[in-house]
This record gives C-alpha cells, sequence and structure tokens, in this order.
C-alpha cells in the first residue's frame, strides 16, 4: 500500500515539476497557438506519467513473482 501511495505522489509531483514552456505568442493567431502549446506540455506529461504506472506495474509483477518463487 505504501509503494501504490508513494507512485501516486511521485506522477503528481511530475506532473507539477515537469516545465510548462510557457510562451508568449504575439500575433492574431496568439491564442491558438498557446492553446496548442499547452496541449502538447499535457500529453508530453501524460505520457511521462503513463510509462512510469507501467514501469512501477512491470516492477510489482517481477515482485510478486519472486516471492511466489520463494514462497
Amino acid at each position: 500500500m505504501k509503494r501504490i501511495s508513494a507512485l501516486v505522489l511521485l506522477c503528481l509531483t511530475l506532473a507539477w515539476v515537469v516545465p510548462a514552456n510557457a510562451q508568449i505568442f504575439r500575433g492574431p493567431d496568439s491564442a491558438k497557438r498557446a492553446n496548442k502549446a499547452a496541449e502538447k506540455d499535457r500529453k508530453k506529461a501524460a505520457k511521462q506519467r503513463e510509462k512510469a504506472l507501467k514501469k512501477y506495474a512491470k516492477a510489482q509483477r517481477k515482485a510478486a513473482k519472486q516471492a511466489k518463487q520463494k514462497g
């Protein structure tokens, strides 16, 4: 249970640590470009969180398999 809560905390921390690349756009389509950049940043952060969760799940499966073989 501690591992799961630690992973969730880590994922939430990563979401805040990932730089959002605050860009200032000028011109008629500035809002559109800013929204597109923000969406790209959100997708990148989500992909990193998904990758971390998969890595954690794999480690859990491996640990469970080793525990099953020992006992």
